[in-house]
């Protein structure tokens, strides 16, 4: 499938809870609007169905024969089996097949095929929207159940000579506004992760959903047994919503490319999986000569790289979570001159917790209004 193709399905949010506004109650509601990491592509291909929590609703995650990703509830709308792989739930010839009675549903969550006579056509499931960049699949998560708002990236990003992307995740207690918020706050750089020379390149940008950050600092890092190495860094951070963070990073000593994804998506109302994905460019003539370097291919040269490059963001994500995991928000933080654009950045996140429409507030089920259309129905 093309990096960037949408997806775009009927329904979104089977039980979307109406999102409150963390301005005004000081507390952040734990699943704010935006586009949020599901799996990466290769490991849905090797498992062929995910099921997993996400957003506070237990989903299910498949793609059919023409590679088209669902994520949808994991229970069936027919009688309410469990769709996910423990419980038998599978996907064949491109079809999600409920272990209970055998319906089967497309890509676009519409049963399609009953073992036992016409498949009932208010048998549905509640589907997201998706969209994915760089083998990482994303979904939408709407207040109140609405439609997407905005769009992530569409432009495909040039993968020649670059290394495969590394993934790790991590669970812990935490809120996607919290670990968004350290991509402006440029003083926990210094006092956290150690890094010198630190100072704000442009002011931050906000236009919309989408908010700039760039900023340089040096560090020093030991690479295995090739050395200490003073580097010289240039990070832009592209921001696009609490679930969507992507950093072009130009390291200048050695002269490399690096891109980083840290995507946030809320599990329960109480933890978030943070996923760290790292990936290397091309690695032609270093500015700095690494000993060994020189002898590998250049196709191997990225890939080993890009291993050291995860290693290190691994342990800076990790200096972090101790402090993400116990935060309490502070809805009016007293702040100093140190702490920059913190309040400019929180008021760039109160879009993501819309004021929930009264018919929203209704029901906790944001259903399909096809579905709801056809009903009742006793097909079988």
């Amino acid at each position: 499938m093309p990096v960037g193709r949408t997806e775009v399905h009927k329904s979104a949010s089977p039980r979307a809870s109406p999102a409150k506004g963390a301005l005004s109650s000081g507390v952040l509601s734990p699943f704010p609007e935006g586009w949020y990491f599901v799996a990466s592509r290769r490991r849905l291909e090797k498992a062929k169905l995910i099921k997993k929590t996400w957003m506070g609703e237990e989903v299910v995650v498949w793609c059919d024969d023409r590679g088209v990703v669902c994520v949808s509830e994991a229970h069936c709308p027919h009688l309410g089996a469990d769709l996910g792989p423990d419980a038998g739930g599978c996907v064949r010839d491109g079809r999600l097949v409920c272990p209970f009675h055998g319906f089967e549903y497309d890509s676009g969550g519409q049963c399609v095929a009953n073992p036992l006579g016409p498949p009932p056509k208010a048998a549905r499931l509640a589907v997201f929207e998706t969209k994915e960049i760089a083998g990482l699949i994303f979904a939408w998560w709407g207040s109140g159940g609405r439609r997407p708002q905005w769009d992530l990236p569409a432009e495909e990003l040039c993968q020649v000579g670059w290394s495969s992307p590394r993934l790790w995740t991590i669970r812990f207690p935490g809120h996607p506004q919290e670990t968004t918020e350290n991509s402006v706050d440029l003083a926990h750089l210094r006092y956290v992760h150690g890094y010198d020379s630190v100072s704000r390149v442009d002011p931050l940008e906000v236009d919309g959903h989408f908010l700039r950050s760039r900023f340089d600092f040096t560090t020093t890092r030991r690479i295995a047994r090739l050395g200490r190495f003073r580097l010289s860094v240039s990070a832009n951070a592209l921001i696009h919503g609490l679930g969507y963070s992507f950093v072009e990073v130009r390291e200048h000593t050695i002269g490399l490319d690096i891109r980083l994804w840290i995507l946030a998506s809320p599990v329960d109302g109480a933890h978030i999986d943070l996923t760290v994905v790292s990936q290397t460019g091309p690695v032609h003539s270093p500015n700095r000569p690494i000993a060994g370097l020189a002898f590998l291919p250049q196709r191997m040269r990225a890939p080993v790289i890009n291993r050291f490059i995860a290693y290190f963001e691994k342990r800076d994500v990790l200096q972090d979570v101790p402090i993400w995991s116990r935060k309490q928000y502070r809805l009016r933080p007293r702040l100093s001159r140190a702490d920059g654009e913190i309040m400019k950045f929180r008021a760039y996140c109160a879009q993501f917790y819309p004021e929930p429409s009264p018919a929203a507030t209704e029901s906790p089920v944001a259903e399909n209004l096809e579905v709801a259309a056809d009903r009742p129905s006793l097909d079988v």
